[in-house]
């Protein structure tokens, strides 16, 4: 008996493992085969480098493709070195404090639970009002860079804190100050952690609408500064699907070059990771 009932365990588990990564697969292939289905047929050129005209149901997304990778420059200069910078914080210099470490971890966590649209209004007040930075390409990006910074700060936190305890111990040993410790062992090891970091929070800023609505607004013109207008493309598919009449072809469009943008930023981050893991091997 127990042994059939330990071969009835052997074939639920593999079944079970399997039964929960179709679950995740299969809703993401639908939406892709969807995206492909209706979208596919409008991709072009001239879909890429042509403005939009008619609302959007015309013509391309040219300026939404050079808004939305402005923003994302924006968004990922303000937020990766504020958020590298934090995590050694938090690792390297809170490990003994634990009510200060704990207080900034628990305000992290409760940030990265916040609705976008809250960042939105609070990025709308402080920088398009406050500030006087307005409906801008610069005000989106900083409001992004908010959102980004509490999953960035705690996935490279958890990098830092995953390095081997014998790395700093070998910096010490060797008389090398805690500055450089961190800067030529700790971070040459924990590239891969801030990659994944910056991927994710790059994953959530290009896939948002609420907070940009607020912040850098719907004029789907050439942005000439980073003081400009500009529309993202997650806005741009918002407003063609919701307020655009005959819009949803192109919108199907615009989500699929969304989707490829994200799936190359994923691929690309990949082989940086893979490659930089090898090297450090190879020093080692």
């Amino acid at each position: 008996m127990r042994s059939q009932h330990n071969h009835i365990q052997e074939l639920l588990g593999p079944l079970l493992m399997w039964g929960v990564a179709a679950m995740v697969t299969l809703p993401f292939l639908w939406i892709t085969g969807d995206l492909i289905v209706h979208g596919v047929s409008h991709l072009s050129f001239e879909f890429l480098l042509s403005p939009p005209h008619d609302a959007g149901r015309q013509g391309g997304i040219r300026p939404i493709l050079v808004s939305t990778f402005l923003i994302i420059g924006v968004c990922i200069t303000v937020a990766m070195p504020i958020g590298v910078g934090t995590a050694l914080y938090l690792s390297e210099y809170t490990r003994n404090d634990k009510v200060l470490g704990r207080l900034i971890r628990s305000s992290l966590d409760i940030l990265a639970g916040v609705p976008s649209s809250v960042f939105g209004l609070f990025g709308n007040v402080l920088f398009c009002q406050v500030l006087g930075l307005g409906f801008s390409i610069l005000s989106g990006g900083l409001t992004l860079a908010c959102m980004m910074l509490p999953i960035m700060i705690r996935t490279i936190e958890e990098g830092f804190r995953s390095l081997v305890q014998d790395q700093r111990l070998s910096a010490a040993a060797l008389g090398l100050s805690k500055y450089t410790t961190i800067r030529v062992v700790l971070l040459p090891a924990a590239i891969p952690s801030i990659v994944v970091a910056g991927i994710l929070g790059l994953g959530r800023a290009l896939a948002e609408t609420a907070a940009l609505v607020f912040t850098s607004g719907y004029v789907d013109r050439m942005p000439e500064s980073l003081l400009d207008s500009g529309r993202s493309l997650s806005v741009h598919i918002y407003d063609l699907s919701m307020n655009v009449a005959g819009g949803n072809a192109h919108a199907y469009a615009t989500a699929l070059v969304l989707l490829s943008v994200l799936l190359s930023m994923n691929v690309l981050a990949s082989r940086m990771v893979t490659r930089w893991t090898l090297h450090i091997h190879t020093l080692a």
